[in-house]
């Protein structure tokens, strides 16, 4: 019932659609309870053999109440639809916000697809909620709360024999309920399952192919898809057993009705005329009677998906901006880290008291082994992540007392699995700048040893990328990336081995973007080759999380230790194959 209170208020936000819905559906609900007894009055006049000008009075009104019960009734329908749409705008809205406001370590345990079921699948049964529950629920306890009482007025014991079902109908209908809502729980969880599975096979599409594996993936969806349908259909079939049901007992009724109805006409306590006014008023229940089976399937899915949305909403991020924090100005770039330590979760620590001091415009790499903590503490200078203890700082201010917004605008980062949108090369460049002119995406893009190959391109720089950047190759993307970066101009930048996996001459052209974009900034560049950070003003050596040494390359090379070991498996090898190629070549002359 929470769920549904929490609910509802977002649609109460929408007083003046609500209002007139209300009012709609008291006008159409007014006027469906007078009609039975004009009908039974002009049936009564028939009769007794009434006059032409009373019963052709009585038709034109009953024409025009039914007319006027259309519009109210075309009225509740819209005003219902527009407060539910609003409010499924505003509750994906809100989602998505929050969904963007969570840390990484929200998105780390959740995934994507099933987030993407949420806001679409779980909203949309919301959305049926708000119609129904707070617009047309509404009608139902006005008809049967109306009716019920004319129906004992207009002869009470037929009342009580139409009403004789009542309990019966009330404990069937809750005990459905219950067994929808587990139900609906299972169906919107396993749906969120086969987005999932969905959302990868369309995104990982070419390692598919790739693999030979379109099989084993189509299984997988049938299978994922079929313990949906399973379950739909389960919860469909309850539903409408139950409105099967309901009906039953309003046609048993009605036919008690006529049964005992007959033989009261017959010995003169009841006329004609109020029979058909008592039926009418009974056929008013045939649609709160259908109602009410639809009533509990959308409350139960209601509550089932408003569980989901509001555990995503109500979510609380261990990043988040701190009370009193206050904007970074453009910062000089001074980062520092003292005794951090840092755990994605409580069993292995990632990072283990890790200090070191970064001067502004100083490059800092960082080496070491997969899972070693390179990632990690570049993502502790956003904060991305919050440490676990310890403090990191950016001009001597931590990063936890300023604000995610102008932290964020003070660090750039150029990831290695460069991600691009699905639009123009130019919108990429420029994303996330405010104001950019299409000069200013030029001169970034000639930095990034760049523009020559977007003015080869037929669109120039109105080219689509294509998903993820597809229709690019990896320096392509990675250069785009750096020009992004160079637009947004940020003090400290951070570099993920972005030469790591691309060919000699890729690689020449992004050393090049990557010397502008380097220029006057605090760098760190994650690295797991030393060829990549002799140039380095300082060097991290980073095993198991721990800092095992630091300096620049000429002291850490005279000393014994990891980062000498690293040097002699990586270069000296290559040196070796250098030299014995020129002495081959020396001897061939010979």
């Amino acid at each position: 019932m929470h769920i549904l209170l929490r609910l509802a208020r977002y649609g109460l936000g929408y007083k003046r659609y609500l209002v007139l819905a209300w009012i709609s559906i008291l006008g159409a609900n007014a006027l469906a309870l007078s009609v039975p007894w004009f009908i039974g009055n002009a049936v009564d006049q028939v009769l007794e053999g009434g006059d032409r000008g009373t019963l052709l009075w009585l038709g034109s009104l009953i024409l025009i109440l039914s007319v006027a019960r259309g519009l109210f009734s075309y009225g509740q329908t819209y005003f219902a639809e527009n407060v539910s749409s609003r409010v499924t705008y505003a509750l994906k809205n809100e989602l998505l916000r929050r969904l963007q406001g969570l840390s990484f370590a929200f998105h780390d345990q959740r995934k994507t697809g099933d987030l993407m079921s949420i806001v679409t699948y779980d909203v949309e049964s919301t959305r049926m909620f708000i119609n129904f529950g707070l617009v047309r629920s509404i009608q139902l306890v006005l008809l049967i709360g109306g009716v019920i009482p004319l129906l004992i007025m207009v002869h009470w014991q037929l009342g009580l024999i139409s009403l004789a079902g009542v309990p019966i109908t009330i404990y069937t209908t809750i005990r459905v309920g219950r067994k929808l809502r587990v139900i609906w729980t299972s169906v919107q969880r396993k749906m969120g399952e086969l987005t999932t599975v969905l959302q990868e096979n369309l995104t990982g599409m070419r390692v598919v192919k790739a693999l030979g594996a379109e099989g084993h993936q189509k299984k997988l969806f049938h299978r994922h898809s079929f313990q949906v349908s399973e379950e739909t259909f389960a919860a469909n079939r309850l539903r409408v057993s139950n409105t099967a049901f309901l009906t039953f007992m309003y046609i048993g009724a009605t036919g008690l009705v006529l049964l005992f109805g007959g033989r009261w006409i017959i010995g003169g306590s009841l006329t004609p005329g109020e029979l058909s006014t008592f039926l009418l008023f009974l056929g008013l229940l045939v649609m709160p009677v259908r109602m009410l089976g639809m009533a509990v399937n959308t409350f139960s899915r209601a509550i089932s998906s408003g569980e989901r949305i509001f555990q995503v909403i109500d979510s609380e991020s261990p990043v988040e901006d701190r009370q009193g924090a206050r904007a970074l100005e453009r910062a000089k770039g001074a980062v520092s880290f003292n005794d951090v330590s840092f755990s994605y979760n409580a069993l292995v620590p990632a990072l283990k008291g890790v200090t070191f001091t970064a001067n502004p415009g100083d490059k800092v790499a960082i080496l070491g082994a997969a899972g070693s903590g390179k990632t990690t503490i570049c993502n502790l200078i956003p904060r991305f992540y919050d440490a676990t203890s310890g403090s990191v700082a950016i001009d001597g201010v931590e990063v936890g007392d300023v604000t995610l917004d102008s932290l964020r605008h003070n660090v750039g980062i150029v990831f290695q699995d460069v991600f691009l949108f699905q639009t123009t090369i130019r919108q990429n460049i420029g994303y996330g700048v405010n104001g950019v002119t299409a000069e200013q995406i030029e001169e970034a893009a000639k930095a990034a040893q760049l523009h020559d190959f977007i003015m080869s391109l037929p669109e120039g720089y109105e080219t689509a990328v294509g998903e993820r950047g597809v229709t690019l190759s990896g320096g392509q993307r990675q250069r785009l990336a750096i020009a992004r970066t160079l637009l947004v101009n940020p003090p400290v930048l951070i570099l993920d081995d972005s030469t790591s996996s691309v060919d000699v001459e890729t690689e020449s052209l992004i050393r090049k973007a990557l010397n502008q974009v380097m220029e006057n900034r605090t760098t760190f560049i994650i690295a797991h080759r030393v060829s990549s950070v002799k140039g380095a003003d300082l060097i991290l050596v980073l095993k198991d999380g721990a800092i095992v040494a630091q300096g620049n390359h000429r002291e850490l090379i005279a000393r014994d230790g990891f980062y000498k070991q690293i040097y002699e498996l990586q270069l000296l090898p290559g040196e070796e194959v250098i030299l014995e190629a020129a002495i081959g070549g020396a001897e061939t002359k010979r």
